[in-house]
């Protein structure tokens, strides 16, 4: 992210990844390893804005 990004813009822009790679993850038919690491250090971006993402979970 951009180091002169808002703070309230980064958090909106991590929300907003984590978002799309679960609407991807919902539309896997198969393993996708990497899918799934992007997924976890989303959740870790997030996690480290004090952002509760449980209820941004399918």
């Amino acid at each position: 992210m951009v180091a002169n990004m808002p703070l309230e813009e980064q958090k909106e822009v991590a929300i907003n990844r984590d978002v799309d790679l679960m609407r991807i993850k919902t539309c896997e038919t198969g393993e996708n390893k990497e899918l799934d690491y992007q997924i976890k250090v989303a959740k870790v971006k997030l996690l480290s804005f004090g952002i509760d993402y449980s209820e941004l979970e399918f």
